[in-house]
């Protein structure tokens, strides 16, 4: 779509004062996808040369804001962890074509905040940190379960960057079990749950999203059993936080929510015997 208010293309590698109606420029998927009639610039990202996903020397790994899904889905299928395999079934998540895999980006499927992003719930899921920088040069780590406060929502202030997405190495060791919903064989997702059981200490977390309008993690020091993984999530997640649109009614999403948790908390734990 083209976007009739925008007067000026910038490269972001030339620092210029923020001002109103500036917009970052990522892979552009969803900017381009409908009318922005606030935006006046662009601030475009695509050259600005930062490694696009690397392994740390702790073996945590680091995913800048512009590396695209296709990069993603590239490097985890070469990663050698545990829980590797979760990236490519978030990848697999989108309802995109492969155009869109090419250019839509890690950090702008978290900055737009829909509840049904897959890379959401996947840096959420996986206890991700979220490296913001502002104008000024001011660095801050915002946890991604923290990050999206809402559908279309996201502690991100003006101007403010997100550089790059970093997973724990002991995450990365996690054995992980996925679940995702829709209403259709290749609609968008209506419900996604991911366990995590930490191998060190046989703790358990369970990641609920796109039912709900923000990331709800949910971590048990011990596993619990079906019950008490219900009551969890039922105390924690209000009727105003199930989602509702064209893809699914808050109360099939939280049925459905509940449903896929007990199978992640099962073939995880297979109650209790791990």
């Amino acid at each position: 779509m083209d976007l009739n208010t925008v007067v000026d293309v910038r490269d972001a590698r030339r620092h210029e004062p923020w001002r109103p109606g500036d917009a970052w420029l990522g892979g552009g998927t969803y900017l381009f996808s409908e009318p922005q009639p606030r935006v006046r610039r662009l601030v475009d990202l695509s050259r600005i040369g930062w490694t696009p996903v690397r392994e740390l020397p702790d073996g945590s790994v680091e995913i800048a804001g512009t590396c695209t899904i296709a990069q993603l889905s590239r490097f985890g299928r070469t990663l050698d962890a545990p829980a590797a395999p979760l990236i490519e079934q978030c990848c697999r998540a989108f309802l995109a074509s492969f155009k869109i895999w090419n250019m839509a980006t890690v950090g702008g499927n978290l900055c737009n905040a829909l509840p049904a992003g897959p890379m959401i719930s996947l840096t959420a899921a996986l206890d991700g940190v979220c490296l913001l920088r502002a104008q000024d040069g001011a660095l801050r780590r915002v946890r991604a379960a923290d990050f999206v406060t809402g559908a279309g929502r996201k502690d991100l202030a003006e101007g403010e960057l997100l550089r790059s997405v970093t997973i724990p190495a002991r995450s990365l060791g996690s054995r992980t079990a996925f679940r995702q919903a829709s209403l259709y064989g290749l609609g968008r997702s209506g419900a996604l749950v991911v366990g995590a059981l930490d191998p060190l200490d046989g703790s358990l977390a369970v990641t609920v999203t796109a039912a709900t309008v923000r990331p709800f993690r949910f971590w048990f020091a011990l596993p619990p059993g079906r019950s008490g993984l219900r009551r969890a999530i039922d105390s924690a997640v209000a009727g105003r936080d199930w989602f509702d649109d064209i893809h699914g009614l808050p109360a099939w999403r939280r049925h459905m929510a509940f449903h896929l948790a007990e199978q992640v908390r099962h073939e995880l734990t297979r109650d209790g015997v791990r």
